[in-house]
């Protein structure tokens, strides 16, 4: 193709769901990208929570090209030596003991959903089918997870959307008590809400949960997308909670980087999903469960998880000392290296504008709403980076401050 590939191709070529930057990022070492001319940023967006062992980590990439040389698809028909090492592994990290993989986010938490209704029809009742949800959560984007997740832009002009998903407020624990009914088949969470803005589940609330999700025969089900994976100096978010739940759905930094999803169970749960009653192509696949098998042995590590909480200091006091001088944000929330800024009044709606200003002073960050900049840089960013890349930060937001 002898077509310059340009951000101007986009409005061509691509859907235009997306509104990308200008820059095109062309490569990534560790927490530096380059762009397609040369300039280099520190990266603090981690893909979106992802890329939990930065760009192209060298034992991440030795284990691709030894199963990308060996096999890289298997139809379900089979199973294969990387997935049932990958499951295993799983099961020995946390409280599951069946694994069923899929290929992203939306795909894991559309199976959660599911394997609860059926099991609520096979166990008690063909009426117990009511799942409740949090107004601000977000749970993906098919038709029935992003019915699922508490926030209307992002049902708006889909309708008619599924049934009988109730959306109570996050934190209220009495709200939930009012609501919860023997017709409820389960109670889907995030333990901390990400694209709501960075907010932290009370620990008195999720305990709150689990006792009425069990007086009432109704599944728990953690999101653990973003949160899980490290990302909170956990392996997975509720293992820092006196909670365990019945289902966990993980993707984003499982594959660190690389398409794979998991959704996590009991054996008697899992007794629900019986041969054909729910299926993926590519989930599971040898050459994605390889990825993710390294990933996670890399990440469940004490020293890689203590080293999260000692980043997540450097961060959130960082970000304090550049907000005691320059006075944008009204709240800094911090949970491992899930990072949220809070815009003071004056600023609100500026969110995506201090992520442009802060690309062109080198710093790679994300948006959680109009509100909220969001940082999930890897769990092993270098120390120095931390310190630039706040440095370079610091400078994008006395621009906003001075530009407005």
């Amino acid at each position: 193709m002898d077509t310059m590939i340009n951000r101007k191709m986009f409005a061509d070529v691509m859907v235009p769901n997306y509104s990308p930057s200008q820059m095109i990022p062309v490569k990534g070492v560790g927490s530096r990208v380059w762009d397609q001319a040369g300039k280099e940023y520190i990266d603090f967006a981690g893909g979106i929570a992802v890329n939990a062992l930065g760009h192209c980590h060298p034992e991440i990439v030795k284990t691709l090209k030894q199963q990308g040389q060996t096999l890289w698809h298997l139809s379900n028909v089979w199973t294969n030596e990387p997935a049932l090492t990958l499951a295993q592994q799983l099961c020995d990290a946390t409280f599951a003991e069946q694994i069923l993989f899929a290929n992203s986010g939306a795909e894991a938490n559309e199976a959660a959903l599911k394997l609860a209704r059926i099991y609520a029809k096979q166990h008690f009742s063909r009426d117990k089918t009511n799942i409740i949800a949090f107004v601000n959560s977000f749970h993906g984007r098919t038709l029935f997870t992003v019915t699922a997740g508490g926030q209307a832009k992002y049902t708006e002009g889909f309708e008619p959307l599924p049934g009988d998903i109730t959306h109570l407020p996050f934190n209220d624990l009495a709200a939930l008590n009012a609501h919860i009914s023997e017709k409820t088949c389960a109670v889907i969470v995030e333990p901390i809400q990400g694209e709501g803005g960075i907010i932290r589940a009370q620990p008195a609330f999720l305990e709150g949960l689990r006792t009425l999700c069990s007086q009432h025969n109704a599944l728990l089900i953690f999101d653990e997308i973003q949160t899980g994976m490290g990302r909170t100096g956990e392996l997975f978010a509720y293992q820092g909670y006196n909670v365990t739940p019945d289902i966990l759905t993980s993707a984003k930094a499982l594959g660190a980087g690389f398409p794979i999803a998991a959704m996590l169970t009991t054996r008697e749960i899992a007794a629900s999903f019986t041969v054909g009653t729910h299926g993926s192509t590519y989930g599971g696949n040898p050459l994605a469960c390889a990825v993710a098998s390294k990933a996670l042995e890399l990440i469940n590590n004490p020293t890689l998880l203590e080293g999260v909480k000692q980043r997540q200091q450097l961060f959130a006091n960082g970000l304090q000392q550049l907000n005691n001088k320059i006075g944008l944000f009204q709240d800094i929330r911090a949970e491992g290296l899930l990072v949220g800024c809070e815009l003071k009044q004056t600023w609100h709606g500026r969110a995506r504008d201090l992520l442009t200003l802060a690309e062109e002073q080198g710093v790679l960050i994300l948006t959680a709403g109009p509100n909220v900049v969001r940082l999930t840089p890897s769990l092993i960013i270098p120390y120095p980076d931390i310190s630039n890349g706040l440095k370079q930060l610091a400078q994008a937001m006395l621009a906003m401050k001075v530009g407005y």
